[in-house]
């Protein structure tokens, strides 16, 4: 299977990105969160970022990363060597939360039927 360059920068930003994060962004509202996934448009001019962090503090996560933005992508741009350091832009991952909700969904709706089955059971 053939990776487009895209794909391949993306993995290469996720794994830079969470590096500073923990290492060199001072801003508490950003430490506790986790890079998931990286979209590059396929002219690698654009990045779209997407973390976790406690779903209570995610606006104020968000706010962290929109002010670091500037720093991150200058710290990017001394370790990568691309011709166009992409714009980067941070957005709150909701998969994890519905991935959460669909799960629990699921449980419920087990939990009914072994219910059921022990009503049956028991007639």
């Amino acid at each position: 299977m053939e990776y487009k360059r895209a794909e391949r920068v993306a993995e290469l930003l996720k794994e830079e990105i969470s590096r500073i994060i923990q290492t060199e962004v001072r801003d508490p509202r950003v430490s506790l969160s986790t890079i998931t996934s990286v979209e590059m448009s396929d002219d690698l001019k654009h990045a779209k970022i997407y973390f976790v962090c406690d779903p209570k503090k995610q606006k104020s996560t968000k706010d962290g990363f929109d002010k670091s933005t500037g720093f991150i992508k200058k710290i990017l741009a001394s370790r990568l060597t691309l011709r166009y350091m992409p714009n980067i832009y941070f957005h709150y991952d909701t998969s994890l939360d519905y991935s959460l909700k669909i799960e629990g969904l699921l449980k419920k709706v087990k939990a009914e039927e072994r219910h059921e089955e022990d009503d049956d059971v028991d007639e």
